[in-house]
């Protein structure tokens, strides 16, 4: 990796740079990328709008036409999720309802072939846009402060991969889901005019939230109960910027946070692994196999 005066390693070395510049982590986010891929900020602007448009698109396609998925065991949530908000008000608050019915979209979208952001992951892409879209409509935030957004999720984002895992085959849905949920809770809370310190508290609160969380796709598919565990993502994130926001702190630091989630990941038995041999996935398979005993 090239040498880089504002690239970072970990979540203190990011505050660091953060303090230094009095800038918040979507600038120093920003400014990292445009130095590594030697871009302008003008074509920076140009890819997350792309980013932002996709992720626009993938979050509502399947309220207005819903998706079968590949492996047929979801398809048309999203839509009664959207039934249901509109007839009566949501016990989990309209902004969170909202945001798990755009979550479910996108992963009908991604469970359906069609075209969606990995935020990071193809499993935990309902999140992020789930989040900042329904953030965006109820709160009237333009696409500049969306962008931003990203960027402050991209550095949480980033950090947790350097040092731990994103993926559901290395660490479980902890990583996935978990680390969604993370990025998304840190971009409310530079979205809602928290410091760099908060935005971090966020996203270590949301990851221990959801620390040891299995990853059991039922026949591998990644359709249950991965869609559902988007929509609590969605609900952790909300709900750990509201804390930090409110001056809540957590024992450990984020770094701290992200070498245990990695520690969880790494001692996970492989049937919890995305193998399909254990949680969800294994009772579901033990039933079918009970049913094809019992047929014949």
């Amino acid at each position: 990796m090239k040498n880089c005066e504002i690239e970072f390693g970990s979540g203190k070395e990011l505050l660091g740079l953060c303090k230094k510049q009095n800038l918040p982590i979507s600038k120093i986010m920003a400014q990292r990328e445009m130095h590594i891929y030697n871009t302008t900020e003008d074509s920076l602007k140009e890819r997350i709008q792309k980013v932002i448009e996709i992720m626009h698109s993938s979050a509502k396609s399947a309220l207005l036409e819903p998706k079968r998925s590949m492996g047929g065991f979801i398809g048309g949530e999203a839509s009664k999720i959207k039934q249901y908000i509109s007839s009566t008000s949501p016990i989990s608050g309209a902004t969170n309802a909202k945001a798990v019915m755009y979550a479910m979209s996108v992963m009908e979208v991604n469970a359906s072939m069609g075209l969606i952001v990995a935020a990071p992951t193809a499993g935990s892409a309902g999140i992020l846009p789930g989040v900042l879209l329904a953030a965006q409509e109820d709160f009237d935030l333009d696409n500049e402060a969306i962008a931003n957004a990203l960027y402050n999720a991209a550095a949480v984002g980033y950090i947790i991969t350097k040092n731990a895992t994103v993926s559901g085959a290395c660490g479980g849905c902890q990583a996935e889901v978990g680390s969604a949920s993370a990025m998304a809770s840190s971009a409310l809370v530079e979205l809602f005019g928290g410091t760099p310190e908060q935005c971090l508290t966020a996203a270590n609160m949301a990851l221990s939230n959801l620390l040891g969380l299995i990853c059991d796709p039922v026949m591998g598919y990644v359709e249950e109960p991965c869609q559902k565990r988007n929509a609590i993502g969605v609900a952790n994130a909300f709900t750990c910027a509201d804390m930090a926001l409110a001056g809540i702190e957590s024992l450990l630091t984020f770094d701290e946070m992200v070498a245990t989630m990695g520690n969880v990941g790494t001692r996970l038995h492989p049937d919890f692994r995305e193998t399909a041999k254990g949680g969800v996935a294994k009772t579901y398979a033990d039933r079918e196999l009970e049913r094809d005993v019992d047929f014949f």
